[in-house]
């Protein structure tokens, strides 16, 4: 269980995400237990296992349970529920990577900081640290 060491906020916002791996679980039963009753934590981080101890996958049609006392709000996929500006706003954020590679192909990764720390696997090969962790595997070189 990981743990801050500072406490757990009442009611600030708390987020979580490690790129390309399983979220820790950042919050423990007994922090969000602590929190005041009917509070509704929203765990943005559930598509990557959830970083709240109780956190559990949940969908749109049944968005929230209870665990002591705490609403919890666990959607995955939760840009399903704006489908169209959330595809804006992916291809708005991708379509330049996406251009590089077709303009330069591998040579796009090597040059690009930011295609090359997105790369997880090349030939087979784990290439991220994160992926290779998480899974228990060998981590090689891109």
């Amino acid at each position: 269980m990981h743990r801050s060491g500072k406490g757990f906020p009442q009611d600030d916002p708390v987020a979580v995400l490690i790129p390309s791996a399983s979220a820790p679980k950042f919050v423990s039963r007994p922090q969000l237990s602590a929190m005041r009753k009917g509070s509704v934590p929203v765990d943005v981080a559930i598509d990557q296992g959830g970083c709240f101890e109780t956190s559990r996958p949940t969908t749109h049609e049944a968005p929230t349970y209870e665990v002591d006392g705490i609403i919890h709000y666990c959607v995955a996929n939760m840009p399903g529920a704006v489908p169209l500006t959330s595809s804006t706003a992916l291809n708005n954020a991708t379509l330049p990577f996406g251009l590089a590679l077709v303009a330069r192909g591998i040579d796009a990764v090597q040059d690009d900081p930011h295609l090359r720390n997105g790369l997880n696997v090349r030939g087979g090969r784990i290439t991220h640290p994160a992926v290779a962790a998480s899974l228990g595997m060998a981590l090689s070189a891109a």
